[in-house]
């Protein structure tokens, strides 16, 4: 991270930083359903959805 982008994360108040980081978590799980949707195009989207909830529970770093 470059230091002057450390400083501002820093002096954020939580809650920001709390709703960069939900924006940024949503935003990777419409990623992940549109890959889907390009991946398995007869999928509903109830099955896009089920398999997007799936892939987020059991996530590993």
């Amino acid at each position: 991270m470059i230091p002057l982008q450390k400083k501002i994360y820093q002096s954020m108040p939580p809650e920001k930083k709390l709703r960069i980081a939900l924006r940024l978590y949503y935003s990777a799980r419409r990623l992940k359903a549109a890959a889907l949707h390009q991946h398995y195009p007869g999928w509903t989207e109830q099955e896009i959805e089920k398999k997007v909830r799936e892939i987020f529970l059991y996530a590993r770093t």
